[in-house]
């Protein structure tokens, strides 16, 4: 599809213009061909009036759990441990696969309405996921989560070799928008033999790692206790960072386990969030980006922070961070952008993603600037950051493809999946829907 959006305002973050304030972007097999003055050989197939509107690149969420969006709601004040292991667990023990689905394709409705169009997802079942990306028209990195403890204490008995041959078979799928990692729970969780094998199928199949890395202090010292070495030191003492690494958290971190990360490369996936909703502490971004560690913006499951919104995320980062370090002039908005655009796309493997520029995939969102809490506009970009809604959203594309249109998806049957994810969610915590429907009328 050949398709242009006439006169819009455009943040491209592509280093050299803070905002193009009324351009033409051509977009043609997926990419942007032009952005500035259309090409005069250029024909659309479509037209969108992008007057009162300013496009940007497509966010990406660095770490989720897409069908927890099940137990939205489940587990509230609680802290972490009882969360966890009081009803989390508990009501995951009834997880079925095809639950998986169901939750995954909420998610994806949810996150293309707040103008996300990829995301790192760590769950179970990953197949399911990986049909609903699929059919969704997103991008993702799925890795599926395993303790590493035997398969009677895996869900759904899945080993090590089934999730080897899940990536044989998604690995590039979808035209190249499915890519998949290996997805070790944790140090904490798995036992150095069990992360030693995950290291040599990383090797051997060319791929990625993503997991939870350093959460709280009590890990640290088990971990101590255990290995010798805090969880940074002990996952580089056993090769997990030779590869490509997502790792999500790392709250509670030294200076030589940045300098770790830093050497190797690893991406941090930071959920604000969370913690702050788990009373968790607060991971140091501004430790992290001193000392040259890579950081990804995420959401974590709607499980623990209630909803997949980005444009939260955002707003959550600048305000906890400058308010942490005590400096207004941290965190500038065009930074906590590209946090989740530009480093949020590379740390799933999507390098070209996150800018706009001729040549580069077609990722991109409208938002609709005439709400009265954009007024008045001096920065479209602050705007984006502290004042927008997902409402905002007008228009998203992956890859040049529509994914939202006018405010409508689509690709996904948006009221057939939250009834039957709706459905399923009661199902999963034996809440019968009769006594919903008090509330719902």
């Amino acid at each position: 599809m050949r398709l242009l959006i006439r006169r819009v305002a455009a943040i491209p973050l592509d280093g050299v213009h803070d905002l193009l304030p009324e351009v033409d972007i051509a977009i043609e097999h997926g990419r942007i061909r032009a952005i500035g003055v259309a090409p005069p050989d250029f024909t659309p197939d479509q037209v969108i009036d992008g007057r009162e509107h300013v496009a940007l690149p497509a966010f990406f969420n660095a770490h989720t759990h897409a069908a927890m969006i099940l137990l939205r709601g489940w587990a509230e004040d609680l802290p972490f441990d009882r969360w966890l292991n009081e009803k989390i667990w508990v009501a995951e023990s009834a997880l079925e696969e095809e639950d998986v689905y169901w939750g995954a394709a909420l998610a994806c409705c949810e996150m293309i309405r707040c103008g996300v169009v990829g995301f790192a997802d760590h769950y179970f079942w990953m197949h399911q996921v990986a049909r609903a990306v699929a059919e969704a028209g997103m991008k993702a990195l799925l890795a599926w989560c395993q303790f590493g403890l035997g398969a009677a204490q895996e869900v759904g008995g899945v080993g090590l070799e089934d999730t080897v041959a899940f990536i044989r078979e998604w690995n590039g799928a979808a035209d190249g928008r499915i890519r998949c990692a290996l997805g070790p729970h944790s140090p904490y969780m798995c036992p150095p033999d069990f992360l030693r094998r995950v290291v040599k199928e990383a090797e051997r199949l060319g791929v990625g790692i993503h997991l939870h890395v350093s959460e709280s202090e009590e890990q640290v010292r088990n971990s101590l206790r255990a290995y010798g070495r805090t969880p940074v030191a002990h996952l580089a003492d056993l090769g997990v960072f030779e590869h490509p690494t997502l790792a999500a958290h790392c709250i509670a971190v030294s200076d030589e386990d940045l300098a770790i990360l830093a050497e190797k490369g690893v991406y941090v996936a930071h959920t604000p969030k969370t913690y702050m909703k788990l009373a968790m502490g607060m991971a140091p971004l501004d430790r992290f980006l001193n000392a040259g560690v890579r950081v990804a913006l995420g959401t974590d499951g709607p499980a623990s922070n209630n909803d997949l919104n980005m444009l939260e995320v955002l707003r959550i980062t600048g305000l906890v961070h400058k308010n942490r370090v005590g400096d207004p002039a941290a965190f500038p908005h065009h930074l906590l952008l590209r946090l989740a655009t530009q480093e949020a796309a590379r740390a799933l493997g999507f390098i070209e993603s996150g800018v706009l520029k001729p040549g580069a995939p077609a990722d991109l969102i409208l938002l609709d600037t005439r709400g009265v809490h954009w007024f008045p506009r001096h920065s479209l970009a602050a705007n984006i950051v502290y004042a927008s809604h997902p409402s905002d959203v007008r228009y998203v594309f992956c890859d040049g493809r529509p994914l939202l249109w006018d405010g409508q998806l689509v690709t996904l049957d948006e009221e057939r999946i939250r009834d039957e994810a709706e459905r399923r969610a009661f199902r999963m915590v034996g809440a019968p829907m009769r006594l919903m429907r008090r509330y719902v009328g």
